[in-house]
C-alpha cells in the first residue's frame, strides 16, 4: 500500500493533531509534520519529501496564495489541497488559479476529508459544495473562466490592491506608482474583474485577509 505524506499548513498546530487523528481511519494517509507558516512549508520541503499539503489561506508572513504559488514553482509534484474556512470566490479561484488541485472548507465532516485527499491523489479535482457554489455564484457576473487565460496578480497589481486598502485615492495611487490616474482605474477594473468582487470594500477585504496592511 502506498502511503501518502501529508504536511498540514496552519497556524495552529492542534489542527494538524486534530487531523492526523481523523486520518488514523485511513491507513495510507500519514500527517508527517505542521507548518505554521508560508516560510516554514518552504523549508519543509526542502528537507524532506511531502505528497500532499493541507494549506490554509490565511497564514502569517507569506500567505497561503502566495505560498501556493512558490510550492507550485519550485515542487511541482507536490499536491496542494486548500483547506480554509474562506469560501468567497476570490480566495477559492486564487488558489485554484495558482495550483491548488482542491479547496476544502473546515466545516467538512471526517469523511469528506477523507475523500477530498483521496480524490485529489487521484489526480481529479475536488471542492467542497460551499467552495463550488460560490464558484458558480461567481460566474454569474463575470466572463472569466478556470480554464482560460492564467490571470494571476502582477506585483503591480498587488501593490494597488494593498493601497487601495489603505484608502489612497486614484491621485495618491498614481503619483506613488509613477503612472496615470486613467491606468489607474483601469488597474482596479481589471482587478475587480479577476478577482470576482463587485465594489471596492472586496479589494479591500481580499487584502487584509492576506494580511497585506
Amino acid at each position: 500500500m502506498s502511503i501518502t505524506r501529508i504536511l498540514v499548513a496552519d497556524p495552529l498546530e492542534v489542527l494538524a493533531v486534530g487531523l492526523s487523528s481523523w486520518l488514523a481511519d485511513a491507513p495510507e494517509l500519514n500527517v508527517i509534520g505542521h507548518a505554521a507558516t508560508g516560510q516554514a512549508v518552504l523549508e519543509r520541503l526542502a528537507k524532506e519529501p511531502v505528497d500532499l499539503i493541507l494549506m490554509e489561506v490565511s497564514l502569517p508572513e507569506q500567505d497561503g496564495i502566495d505560498t501556493m504559488r512558490e510550492v507550485h514553482r519550485r515542487h511541482p509534484k507536490v499536491k496542494v489541497l486548500a483547506y480554509s474556512s474562506l469560501t468567497d470566490i476570490e480566495y477559492v479561484n486564487s488558489m485554484l488559479i495558482e495550483g491548488a488541485s482542491g479547496y476544502l472548507v473546515k466545516d467538512a465532516s471526517q469523511a469528506e476529508v477523507i475523500t477530498a485527499i483521496r480524490t485529489v491523489m487521484c489526480d481529479k479535482p475536488y471542492l467542497s459544495p460551499a467552495a463550488r457554489e460560490s464558484t458558480l455564484r461567481g460566474y454569474d457576473y463575470t466572463e472569466k473562466r478556470m480554464d482560460g487565460e492564467y490571470i494571476g496578480l502582477t506585483e503591480r497589481e498587488r501593490e494597488i490592491i494593498r493601497l487601495v486598502a489603505l484608502e489612497r485615492t486614484n491621485d495618491e495611487i498614481a503619483k506613488a506608482l509613477f503612472i496615470s490616474v486613467d491606468t489607474v482605474k483601469t488597474h482596479r477594473k481589471h482587478l475587480m474583474t479577476k478577482l470576482n468582487v463587485r465594489s471596492l470594500a472586496g479589494l479591500v477585504r481580499y487584502a487584509r485577509d492576506r494580511n497585506w496592511i
